[in-house]
């Protein structure tokens, strides 16, 4: 009866111990297929012949690699016309200009279609807020969206689900050395990315349920987008700068002056000189 029941014990720890190392190495498999692969899984990279609009989406690095990726596409007769979008990052600067300066030394692009959308939206969700009414009021077919590598995806997914359709975006990272899907382990800054990433990209998919397209008429824009030549021709006014001497203006204005008596003492003078006159001829 012991020697069953030991079979029977010993029966079920084989069994437990097989159990037990199957799921350890599905664990350790699943594991190793999440570090090899979840970067391919934040990509999304669309090929293309040739597109009239590409839009380039603010944070990329100092190397400029994004706007150095238009500008090759340019050359190449790849990409009409560019959207450059940029933060604040000074009072009075930003991103975009420091963008589109580096840009327009890479080639003999034409300024009529370079273009310039200066924002202060926190996140890719407020950015396609900001540009898609302004695609759709010119009747824009596909827009080309350059972004990092590891947003691509969820740049796709915001764009298309508020644009509705029209128009089509479709995307391509920056080629950054930094992240690189199949090695985003390797080092430290590409780790980051990575975490970071994910978190937005499931936080996209609460943000976007049941959420409205955007129309023509849903600009949140706070200032119109323009040509590089029309940012030429317009002649900004500081008013910040003006302020000063306009006030000094009016307060020299509304001082009350002193009476100038300078003339009523010079006319006094030669009145009496004439009097004076006058009465050493009657004397005589």
């Amino acid at each position: 009866m012991l020697l069953k029941k030991d079979k029977r014990i010993k029966k079920a720890s084989r069994k437990i111990y097989w159990i037990t190392t199957t799921l350890f190495f599905i664990v350790l498999l699943a594991f190793y297929l999440i570090i090899t692969t979840s970067g391919f899984w934040l990509e999304q990279i669309d090929h293309f012949t040739h597109v009239k609009w590409v839009a380039v989406l603010d944070g990329q690095g100092p190397d400029m690699e994004r706007t150095n990726y238009v500008a090759k596409l340019m050359r190449e007769g790849k990409v009409d016309s560019v959207l450059i979008l940029g933060r604040r990052v000074f009072k009075d600067r930003n991103n975009a200009d420091f963008y589109v300066e580096d840009f327009m030394k890479q080639g003999d692009f034409d300024s009529n279609s370079v273009f310039l959308a200066r924002h202060n939206d926190p996140s890719t969700l407020e950015e396609a807020r900001t540009v898609i009414p302004w695609f759709k009021k010119r009747n824009a077919d596909t827009v080309l969206l350059i972004t990092g590598t590891a947003a691509t995806k969820r740049a796709a997914k915001i764009f298309n689900t508020l644009a509705g359709g029209k128009p089509h975006f479709i995307v391509s990272g920056d080629s950054s050395y930094v992240f690189v899907p199949e090695r985003w382990f390797s080092n430290r800054e590409a780790k980051k990315i990575w975490a970071k990433e994910w978190a937005a990209l499931f936080l996209s998919w609460f943000d976007l349920w049941n959420i409205d397209t955007v129309g023509v008429a849903d600009s949140a824009y706070q200032a119109p987008i323009r040509s590089l030549s029309e940012e030429r021709r317009v002649d900004f006014v500081d008013l910040q700068k003006m302020l000063p001497s306009v006030k000094r203006k009016i307060d020299t204005l509304s001082t009350p002056q002193p009476a100038d008596t300078t003339a009523t003492q010079s006319k006094d003078t030669t009145t009496a000189g004439k009097d004076t006159q006058a009465a050493a001829t009657t004397a005589k």
